[in-house]
């Protein structure tokens, strides 16, 4: 036995239809345009087959719309902007599955600014490392410190 899609009302589908075509802007301005409540709508707009329908609604919008951002992305590997041009190229080499290797950090090698201070235990334990890492140890005889 199958189930019976549930129904959405025509009124509801006109809202949803509204918010779609940006007639309106929000839930409340979308039912005051069908001759609703908010409240209703709003109820509405919450229920799972209600969801299911705005979910597919939009994935057929995108599906239609997706030549048209493919162009555009490709249009901006010809930008005059050096920025633009690689962002662009980057996100089109990533669609393939071209991309940079993260573990080549680019700025591998560079000194990180900052002052790094090791603590010394001498009870034998490891010294305390405080400071951006990697630390490049200067060796350097401990300071005395004089007790009054």
């Amino acid at each position: 036995m199958t189930d019976k899609p549930k129904r959405i009302s025509a009124k509801v589908r006109a809202a949803i239809d509204a918010m779609f075509a940006d007639t309106v802007k929000t839930v409340t301005d979308a039912a005051d345009h069908v001759g609703i409540s908010r409240e209703h709508l709003s109820r509405e707009l919450s229920k799972p087959h209600v969801t299911e329908f705005m979910r597919q609604k939009t994935m057929r919008r995108l599906v239609v719309g997706a030549p048209h951002a493919a162009s555009t992305k490709l249009a901006l590997l010809d930008s005059p902007n050096e920025m633009v041009r690689d962002r662009a190229s980057s996100f089109v080499l990533g669609l393939i599955g071209i991309r940079p290797d993260p573990e080549q950090d680019s700025r591998q090698g560079t000194p990180v600014p900052g002052l790094v201070i090791v603590v010394e235990n001498h009870a034998g334990q490891p010294p305390v490392t405080i400071g951006p890492e990697p630390v490049r140890q200067i060796e350097h005889e401990p300071v005395q410190i004089e007790q009054e």
